[in-house]
Formats: C-alpha cells, structure tokens, sequence
C-alpha cells in the first residue's frame, strides 16, 4: 500500500493541471470581466500552490500560509477567477484533516476579509452584499466540508480500532481457555504417570505382568499428553487450524488409561454443544484423576444423566483401599478449576465426602432441543 507522503506529488501533479487548465478557459470566459490575461507571473502563481503541496507534509504551516499568499497575489494581479482556488481548499482539507485546524480556521478568516475587501477597494463590478454573502457562504461551506471528512475519517479511525481491540480480546479469551485446557491435560496425565509408575515399581519384583500393564499404560498416557499438548500448542498459534477438542465420546478411552475400576452409566442422550461437552469431558477428567491421586483401588462410579435443560454429571468413589500415591502433591487447583468451568457455562458443582469415598456433582445447562 502506497503511504500518503507518496501520494503528495500525485495531488500536487493533479492540481497544479487542473488550475492551469480551469484559469486557461476562465481567462477566456472572463476577458469581458475585464480581468488581466494570463502571463508568466501568473502561472508562476499558478504553480506556487501545487509545489506548497508537494511539500505541504513536511511544512505544513509555511506551506499553507505561502499557498494562501500565492493565490492572495493572484487575485490582487487581476488574474481570472475559477482554477487558483483549487489549492486553498485541498491546503484547508490538509490541515484539519492533520489536526491544525486551528490554522485552517484562521487562513480561512483571513481569506474571507481579503477577498471582501479586495473586492471594495478595487471598486470590482460585483461587490455588494450578495458577493460578501456568497463568499461566506463558499468558504464556510468549504471549512464544514472538511471537519466532516476529519469526522468521518477519526470515526472510521475509532471502528477499526474497535474492532481491533475485539479481535485481541478475543484472542487472548481463546489462549485462556487454551491455556485452561493445556492444564488439565497436563494434570491428568502427568498424575496418571506418576501413579501408574509407582504401582509399576511396587510390583516390578513380585508381580512382573500387572507391572508391564501399569508401564503400557505410562506410554499410552504419555503419547496422548504429547498429542494433546500438540493439539493446544497448534491453536495457540497465530493463523493455525482449530484442532477438535476432546468429548465424551472419547470417556471410554479415558477410563481404560486412569488405573481405576470404573463404572460409566449414561441415561438418555442428545447432541450437547461444543463447550458444554468440553467442559464435561474435563470435569470427568479432573475427577477421575484426584481419585486416582487420593483413593487408589477404589471402584469409581461416572454418571451422565441428559436431561432437557442441563446435563447432570456425577463422579463418585467408594475410597482408598490402598496408600494413596500423591498425598500431599499436586497445585490444589483441581476443584476450583472445575468450578469454574461449571460456572463459565451458568452451572454449578459440587465436590464433598461422601462416606468414606468423594462424590462430584456438576450440572450444567443445555438449550432446549429444537424438533424438527
């Protein structure tokens, strides 16, 4: 895209063609008017504003006071009317459109009481209250014209920033989440790891299979972390594809790899949108993982009940049957976070003793099925 320091020229070229033009037939249709012919001064003056603009970007107050001055001796010269006002009014547009619109206002003030008092002190034909009128009128008209296009120019200015602001904020939502969801990943797996090793180790010499089970899983959990943190990475980038999220349509999965002996019941079903099923999977992730933290051996219970208006999720254990592997380890942000992710979506969860295991309850509102 070209800068508008480059477009300058274009605009000086352009107008410096149209006012030699526009005086050339003004001279012609006003030699009645008895007004001077064109001669070398005054196309010199016709081509001092152009130049004015050419450079106006870099001086931007000279520039617009010597185009002013140009066009002020132009007239005085009893040159035609018509193409030498072209450069004063790009000069006006430049200036408030660059935020000197004081200067702007005040080459304006000054042009009017030089036009109407040339016109009473050259005793022209045309002076008169009409042509003090009409004057104004032209340059005032001219002054509202330009804080107009300032207007509509910083508004288009403050939407595109606007919308800028969004699409960062946006995004910097979306690598929250990510980020939420790179947790979680982590702590269950790397959870899954630590237990499935140390009941690898605890058994390595007495019980070499139930060891190699508990190591198969260590590689299965491992190669699903590597893949996941991939996944999140992947969107984490500027440009990447959206990589799909892990479902519930991935829990039998998940319940093999977590060590535990896992009942899963599911009671009715329906399509579920796509954070309520995120969020879902989490939750049954986070919970499952601080059973096998805090109640190895124990049978755990996972509960989907699909109802009209909310998806109800139920994770219990029956406690401990052994020493717990990772008491005492780990961030303590299992609970919170799944709170939070309930109440993200408008639900809630609950997570208390329940006899001598733990039970999680989370509710989590759906929209109301539409029938076709």
């Amino acid at each position: 895209m070209r800068s508008k320091s480059g477009f300058a020229p274009y605009l000086a070229l352009i107008t410096a063609v149209f006012q030699v033009v526009l005086s050339q037939v003004a001279a012609y249709g006003q030699q009645r008017a008895f007004r001077a012919p064109l001669d070398e001064w005054a196309y010199a003056l016709l081509l001092v504003g152009p130049l004015m603009i050419a450079l106006h970007r870099r001086y931007p107050i000279p520039t617009a006071v010597g185009a002013f001055v140009a066009t002020f001796l132009y007239i005085g010269g009893g040159y035609p009317y018509g193409g030498v006002f072209i450069t004063p009014i790009v000069m006006v547009f430049q200036l408030v459109g660059r935020g000197r619109r004081p200067a702007a206002w005040i080459l304006a003030g000054v042009s009017l009481a030089a036009f109407i008092a040339y016109a009473w002190t050259t005793n022209q034909p045309q002076r008169g209250l009409f042509h003090d009128l009409a004057v104004s009128s032209f340059i005032l008209l001219t002054m509202i014209a330009a804080e107009l296009v300032r207007i509509a120019r910083e508004r288009r200015a403050q939407q595109q920033r606007a919308v800028e602001e969004e699409s960062r904020r946006q995004a910097s939502e979306e690598r929250l989440v990510m980020a939420q969801e790179l947790h979680d990943v982590l702590a269950h797996n790397i959870s899954l790891i630590h237990v499935q090793a140390a009941t690898a180790l605890h058994l390595i010499d007495d019980h070499p299979e139930q060891a190699r089970t508990a190591l198969a899983t260590i590689k299965a959990a491992s190669k699903e972390v590597l893949g996941e943190m991939r996944s999140v990475l992947d969107v984490l980038r500027e440009g990447a594809p959206r990589s799909p999220t892990a479902g519930l349509d991935r829990l039998e999965e998940l319940i093999e790899r977590c060590g535990l002996e896992v009942e899963l019941e599911r009671v009715g079903s329906r399509p579920l949108p796509p954070a309520v099923e995120r969020a879902a999977y989490r939750i049954v992730q986070e919970s499952l993982t601080n059973a096998a933290r805090h109640a190895p051996g124990s049978a755990v219970t996972v509960r989907l009940e699909y109802g009209g208006r909310e998806l109800a999720i139920q994770v219990s254990d029956t406690g401990a049957t052994g020493p717990t592997v990772l008491s005492g380890e780990g961030s303590g942000n299992g609970i919170p976070g799944m709170r939070e992710r309930a109440a993200a979506l408008g639900g809630s969860l609950v997570a208390a003793p329940a006899g001598p295991g733990f039970q999680v309850e989370a509710r989590l509102p759906l929209p109301e099925e539409t029938t076709a």
